[in-house]
């Protein structure tokens, strides 16, 4: 077994720089910030966030940390369930959070990495290891949409987004778990030329998405998600409190109703970490929804989006530093084990 990261050389992530394929995210966040501080007004935006109660952002970020504690607690229950073999903890968790800076490639296609990962330390299936990745994506949007049910049903006019993505995402869950007609596709392709030669790759990534989304599994996925994802609500309440918002239950429900709402809108738009997309539902439903003033609104999203998104890419890139050969930097044989 490999206790070690490889990057070969035939391998395409490799030709292309991963770092290259973050640049299109990286830009889109430096347009993002721009257009959040015109939205605000930056005279405006800049007092605000003056007079921003620090105090509370570091509690925000614990709230975030546990987001990432009970992910990992997932990710490595969802390892178990497709019998990767003994991976180490530490090599797990080096995946896991080298994994958060890929979340700003476009489409967040540079996530298929981790599988590659996976395969180099416990020689599973790459594509096995890429259902993993999709469980989770998947588990925690039901999560999410479930944490919003409530505020969809005070807000109506966000119905129809929400109707359409969990219908959606429960598709994918059921039609996984249909596996004659599953089957009889896969013998299909294996048939077609051309396609035939990803066949093997489809049907081991299948074969991992049926074991991650048989009812046990999936019922654990989404309830730890509710629980991580609530989490980061409750940072963004503190964020919002740090602002000078007033206190109470309702603040708090709108805080984790419009955090997850937009997480979502985020996810399915296929920007870059949900750059953009997920910055523009969280301001314009702060506006709309309790009434924050454009500055307001603005320094909330920025601050949220610090604690979360880009907290996260910053722990990814330290993973990164220390172990640059899995991201093709450095060869094999300097790996760290």
């Amino acid at each position: 077994m490999y206790n070690h990261f490889a990057m070969p050389e035939e391998n395409p992530v490799v030709k292309k720089s991963i770092l290259q394929r973050m640049l299109p995210g990286v830009l889109l966040g430096f347009l993002v910030l721009i257009a959040l501080s015109l939205f605000g007004d930056v005279h405006q935006l800049t007092e605000v966030i003056g007079k921003f109660n620090w105090r509370v952002y570091p509690a925000a970020l614990a709230f975030t940390f546990l987001n990432y504690a009970l992910r990992f607690v997932k990710w490595n229950f969802y390892l178990d369930q497709l019998q990767a073999g003994k991976i180490s903890v530490k090599n797990s968790l080096r995946i896991f959070i080298g994994g958060f800076p890929l979340a700003v490639t476009p489409g967040k296609v540079g996530e298929a990495l981790k599988g590659v990962w996976l395969n180099q330390v416990s020689s599973m299936p790459v594509g096995r290891g890429i259902a993993a990745v999709v469980a989770e994506r998947i588990s925690d949007g039901i999560a999410v949409l479930l944490l919003s049910s409530l505020g969809v049903i005070a807000y109506p006019q966000y119905w129809p987004v929400f109707v359409i993505i969990l219908t959606g995402l429960l598709l994918a869950v059921i039609l996984s778990q249909i596996r004659p007609a599953a089957l009889f596709l896969l013998s299909l392709l294996e048939r077609m030329p051309l396609v035939n030669r990803m066949a093997a790759g489809i049907r081991e990534f299948y074969e991992g998405s049926f074991s991650l989304f048989r009812p046990k599994a999936t019922l654990l996925g989404v309830g730890l998600g509710c629980i991580s994802w609530l989490g980061e609500g409750i940072g963004f309440y503190l964020i919002l409190l740090g602002l000078g918002m007033d206190a109470g239950y309702r603040l708090a429900g709108m805080a984790v109703f419009i955090l997850s709402f937009s997480t979502v809108v985020g996810a399915v738009s296929a920007l870059p970490g949900g750059l953009g997309a997920a910055e523009a539902s969280i301001a314009g439903m702060l506006a709309l929804i309790t009434g924050a003033s454009p500055a307001v609104a603005a320094a909330a999203t920025l601050l949220i989006r610090m604690a979360t998104l880009w907290f996260g890419v910053l722990l990814g890139l330290i993973v990164w530093a220390f172990s640059p050969h899995m991201i093709g930097l450095k060869d094999n044989h300097g790996a760290a084990n």
